[in-house]
């Protein structure tokens, strides 16, 4: 009966356990929706102006500007955007690997600037210069956060401490899908003068102080638009990783179901026996 009483323990553990992840699955698709709107609403304002300072980029003095201009690397930056807690399937490790990836083939000097608590608990135990370490970003931030985040980065980029910013983070398609990625936020990429093509615009004022102007706003919109992907992917992912656990406990709940019933019919049928062979044996006694 110990065995029976065991199984029942596990079954209630196991269904509490399964309340708890269905309940975590739902909080984490509600906080997706609104994240997935957030990121839908900001992307073509993103995509637009990464276009047009793309195109100012190309004009014949843009390479002079600092935030432009290449230069020689002698320390790479990257900036990690991980989560702060776990229970969301592969997305902190994947971004992490990538993280390492990088690293692992950079034959220049790196730094880190970690974006949440997992990419910089992993990499605080490893010989990496780790320059800033920023936590506990909410769900509804807002893109004063981000400009702030990114004022420092130019900060950085300008004082010289990094040559090269570029930014890991997981880039929201949809609610069941986002990529882990690598983009360069600094020195602004700039086309090939061979592949500039005259678009035929008038840009008042020159387009070199068009993009000088513009060029502070862009890293700070790149910066927003990538919080926006990462904390709609961390969503997807933990509303995934808790709907496979909710299906993984009920499950269990059937087979340690199963598994109960067959003990109990097991129990019931011993005592069955029990008391027949007790009955014939009192039959030959008397």
């Amino acid at each position: 009966m110990s065995g029976i009483r065991d199984i029942k323990r596990r079954i209630r553990a196991v269904t509490n356990i399964q309340h708890v992840t269905k309940a975590m699955q739902m909080v984490a698709a509600a906080k997706m929706r609104r994240a997935q709107d957030r990121v839908l609403a900001a992307r073509p304002y993103a995509l637009k102006l990464a276009e047009v300072a793309g195109r100012l980029a190309g004009a014949a003095n843009a390479r002079e500007l600092p935030l432009v201009a290449p230069r020689e690397v002698k320390t790479a930056g990257y900036v990690l955007i991980t989560g702060d807690r776990g229970l969301s399937g592969a997305y902190n490790s994947s971004l992490i690997q990538l993280a390492e990836t990088c690293l692992s083939q950079e034959e220049r000097p790196v730094a880190l600037v970690t974006i949440g608590r997992k990419g910089y608990r992993y990499f605080r135990q490893r010989p990496v210069k780790i320059l800033k370490n920023i936590v506990d970003i909410k769900d509804d931030f807002d893109i004063s956060q981000a400009g702030e985040l990114a004022r420092q980065l130019m900060e950085l980029f300008l004082q010289g401490q990094l040559d090269e910013v570029n930014l890991i983070y997981a880039r929201f398609y949809s609610a069941l899908h986002y990529t882990p990625r690598v983009e360069r936020l600094l020195p602004l990429e700039t086309p090939p003068p061979e592949e500039v093509v005259d678009t035929g615009y008038i840009f008042e004022p020159e387009p070199t102080g068009i993009l000088t102007a513009l060029l502070p706003r862009y890293c700070e919109i790149k910066v927003y638009q990538a919080l926006l992907d990462a904390k709609a992917s961390e969503h997807s992912a933990s509303m995934i990783a808790m709907d496979a656990a909710t299906k993984n406990a009920g499950e269990m709940i059937e087979r340690l179901t199963l598994t109960f019933n067959k003990a109990r019919q097991s129990a019931i049928t011993t005592e069955i026996l029990e008391v027949a062979t007790g009955a014939e044996a009192l039959k030959d006694w008397q």
